[in-house]
């Protein structure tokens, strides 16, 4: 009889987790179409922003770069010869589908983080959850932080790079939409997620599997493997590297002050608990 239950309770776990999906699902298809109805503006005023040479980015760091007297080639950015190509019949419609489909992911992810929350916080104490009330808000503010700064600074110095680098004359740029399309979401996707380590740290921390004398140990080759991300998602210039490098540094910094908030909590909790 216990067994039934115990197979029930897991059955009936399994049925609410496939709902949770389902709205999650459902929201992201929600807002995929309205990003598909409007798939013009959103090509020309987003994905395609960066081929802009008006574009905020390159005129912000022409005029940081002129302020401290550096000769930079974004106050000269050009892009006027530039044209994707469209080399397969079905590529602008796959390529719509497919930007509404992650723009989607994007836009839901709060509702998403709290669906998953709504699934987790049944097993979890009313102290665990009051300690963890603001979990989605941090959550979906990093991981918007770090949509913005992939597409106003990573993005942009990338593409002004790619597209002007050139090893000979002989050699002639012209590149897929595909590719385009494929830089831009997945720098998106990724340095969004990167912009949760804070959060993964606090679990990790939660669940004892990481310390903050673990995180400062690491510190140094932390900054190594940073560094080799900057150099391998930006163009091979010392400026822009670093313009990449501090805020994930900041980050990790940020990561090593929460583990330590939580293993204080954890000491102050054990401390009170009584003793048998």
């Amino acid at each position: 009889m216990a067994d039934t239950q115990k197979e029930m309770s897991f059955l009936g776990h399994l049925e609410e987790l496939r709902w949770h999906l389902v709205r999650s699902a459902a929201a992201i298809l929600i807002i995929a179409i309205v990003i598909f109805t409007f798939q013009k503006e959103v090509y020309e005023h987003f994905l395609l922003a960066h081929l802009k040479s008006d574009f905020v980015t390159y005129r912000y760091f022409c005029h940081i770069f002129q302020l401290i007297h550096i000769e930079s080639a974004f106050c000269e950015v050009s892009f006027s010869d530039t044209k994707l190509q469209s080399i397969e019949v079905t590529s602008q419609l796959m390529s719509a589908i497919w930007t509404s489909l992650i723009l989607g992911i994007i836009l839901s992810f709060p509702y998403i983080l709290w669906e998953i929350w709504r699934f987790v916080s049944p097993g979890l104490t009313a102290k665990e959850i009051k300690n963890s009330r603001g979990f989605i808000f941090v959550a979906s503010l990093l991981f918007f932080i770090g949509v913005a700064f992939s597409f106003y600074v990573i993005a942009p110095i990338s593409v002004h790079f790619l597209y002007n680098y050139q090893i000979t004359d002989e050699i002639v740029n012209s590149f897929k939409l595909r590719s385009h399309i494929g830089l831009i979401t997945n720098m998106l996707l990724g340095v969004s997620i990167l912009f949760e380590l804070p959060v993964l740290v606090y679990f990790l921390t939660k669940a004892g599997l990481i310390t903050p004398e673990f995180l400062r140990k690491y510190r140094k080759h932390a900054l190594v493997v940073v560094l080799i991300v900057a150099a391998i998602i930006t163009p091979p210039d010392i400026a822009s590297q670093v313009i990449v490098a501090i805020p994930i540094l900041i980050l990790y910094e940020i990561s090593i002050r929460v583990s330590k908030i939580v293993i204080k909590n954890q000491q102050k909790n054990a401390q009170k608990s009584p003793r048998i």
